[in-house]
């Protein structure tokens, strides 16, 4: 070990304990207080009920845990955007489990909550999964009604996805263990099946409050959409429990007598431990994103048995492209290399950087990859396409295109991980989030935007100090470093993982260590959607 190394390795371990203290305050959801009048109701918190719910000693893959994270100050925030997601085991089976926490404004929905259930909808959908949902939530969060209600992804996306997953076969169980009022209501009882919490559960269209001044009758809401009303009178839910446990126990089983999926045949052997120890990942990260490194290092530390089968090992070096296994499971793994390297031509390729022979390279190796039947990891640390006159003139766009062509109509299932810099077309390029990887999560290590911190930072100050001096304004040496360091710490915040995650713009922010985990539970669920559209790669500039 060096003392670079060992550098690395202490800040590396110092942002996955940052990670950790972040992710433990978010997991109290809306407080102590507010957990405590949950608690005085004899409701189980949500994140208590998914442990209760989930297979013992098995993992839960959380999607989405700092949705909203720094969002909604003025509101006073909304920590993982009122509402627990993820994927975990139920009698041995995968579902997606999609749980309101009432301790955050009730369960109300913000923005944020409405996208973060339809990215828990839309995995569901990718991969068949059985869909479970405990519902606790007060309803549309009223003063930002217009930012959730009337439009396309908005509140009402989610009741449609409701019924195109039911006309497609996939599960849904809901179950009622505290308010459903208003518009939700039709999420319950659109599922397959609808339980309800005597006492704590209720569901109903308007509530008395709103009874009272629409038509003046005066009811409570027990009587209006009670356990009682709704399982013995109006037939709405399906199952009547006296308590969250029983209600989760009855969810249980149901599950277990689900028949099997299908299975989309994706090879997996039995695992084995990567021989080079993954811990020593914290050391090869450096500390700088803008530092070289090599990431054939990484790799070895992330695939079964360190065995890594280099596809054009000569050819295109700025990327690295071949086969190896997570957890058991074939993979094709696209990675950014991030060492300095030199090209069959004798030419130096800078790391992170794609060149024109490297995106033909991986163009061809995705290709392959979709003709095998193997699903893609991509491991993201890239700047953009190279550029200037020489790359111009040897087709970069060309290549580019055929490599964005190529990702963008894959059939088999994607998966990212951004370690570090995510910048430009390089993201779309390396499979970012509009290109629909079935799972997308960053390390702490990882910076995503439209260009670098620094090179960003300077066309910004270019631009406002031409606006100061339109305006007769004087820019002294002091005034143009105040504005440029106030542009750049602006920048960067918006840079990090916490601020992607916040906007879902990546599904999580784990420590390197997960990825194992991520990626494995990610293909076992793709597993079970078998592959239905054949592969077509579209017009590719040759």
């Amino acid at each position: 070990m060096n003392i670079e190394f060992n550098k690395n390795e202490d800040l590396n371990k110092q942002s996955v304990y940052e990670l950790k203290t972040k992710l433990k305050k978010i997991y109290e959801g809306g407080g102590a207080k507010n957990a405590a009048k949950q608690k005085d109701k004899g409701k189980l918190l949500a994140r208590e009920r998914i442990a209760y719910l989930i297979d013992k000693e098995s993992e839960f893959l959380e999607v989405g845990a700092f949705a909203a994270d720094g969002m909604y100050a003025e509101q006073g925030g909304c920590p993982s955007a009122g509402v627990v997601t993820g994927i975990g085991y139920v009698s041995g089976r995968q579902c997606m489990i999609i749980a309101n926490d009432a301790t955050v404004k009730a369960g109300a929905w913000f923005p944020m909550t409405a996208k973060k259930n339809l990215r828990a909808q839309e995995i569901a959908m990718e991969n068949r999964l059985p869909v479970i949902y405990l519902v606790d939530s007060a309803g549309v969060f009223l003063p930002m009604q217009d930012e959730i209600f009337p439009d396309k992804e908005h509140f009402g996306r989610m009741f449609r996805n409701n019924a195109i997953m039911s006309a497609d076969g996939i599960v849904q169980i809901s179950a009622i263990m505290g308010s459903c009022v208003a518009g939700g209501a039709y999420l319950p009882i659109m599922s397959d099946e609808a339980m309800i919490v005597d006492g704590t559960g209720s569901v109903f269209l308007a509530g008395s409050y709103l009874v009272k001044s629409a038509i003046g009758e005066e009811i409570d809401n027990e009587t209006l959409g009670g356990a009682t009303t709704h399982c013995e009178i109006s037939g709405v839910t399906d199952y009547k429990h006296p308590n969250d446990q029983a209600c989760l126990d009855s969810i249980r089983n149901i599950i277990s007598m689900l028949g099997a999926p299908e299975s989309a045949g994706f090879d997996r052997i039995k695992p084995e431990m990567p021989k080079l120890d993954p811990q020593d990942i914290y050391g090869i990260l450096p500390e700088s994103r803008e530092k070289p490194y090599d990431m054939l290092e990484v790799i070895h530390r992330l695939v079964d048995g360190s065995a890594f089968e280099e596809y054009k090992q000569l050819y295109g070096q700025s990327i690295i492209c071949g086969l190896g296994r997570v957890d058991g499971w074939a993979v094709g793994i696209v990675a950014n290399q991030r060492k300095v390297v030199k090209s069959k031509k004798g030419e130096m390729q800078f790391g992170g950087v794609i060149y024109s022979d490297s995106a033909d390279k991986a163009a061809r190796f995705i290709m392959n990859c979709n003709q095998k039947k193997i699903p893609l990891v991509f491991l993201q640390d890239v700047t953009g396409f190279m550029v200037g006159s020489r790359s111009e003139q040897g087709g970069i766009i060309k290549d580019g295109a055929k490599m964005v062509m190529a990702v963008a109509n894959s059939v088999v299932p994607k998966f990212t991980i951004v370690l570090g810099n995510s910048y430009g077309a390089g993201n779309y390029a390396m499979c970012g989030k509009s290109y629909d990887p079935r799972l997308i999560y960053a390390w702490p290590s990882a910076k995503i935007a439209v260009m670098g911190g620094s090179q960003a930072a300077k066309v910004l100050l270019q631009i406002q100090e031409a606006s100061l001096k339109a305006k007769g304004e004087t820019i002294t040496p002091e005034k143009e470093a105040e504005l440029l360091k106030e542009i750049t710490d602006r920048y960067n915040s918006q840079t990090t993982p916490y601020y992607a995650a916040s906007r879902l713009w990546v599904d999580g922010v784990i420590d390197p260590l997960e990825t194992r985990k991520v990626i494995s539970m990610g293909i076992e669920a793709a597993n079970q959607s078998p592959i239905k559209k054949a592969f077509n790669v579209g017009i590719i500039q040759t």
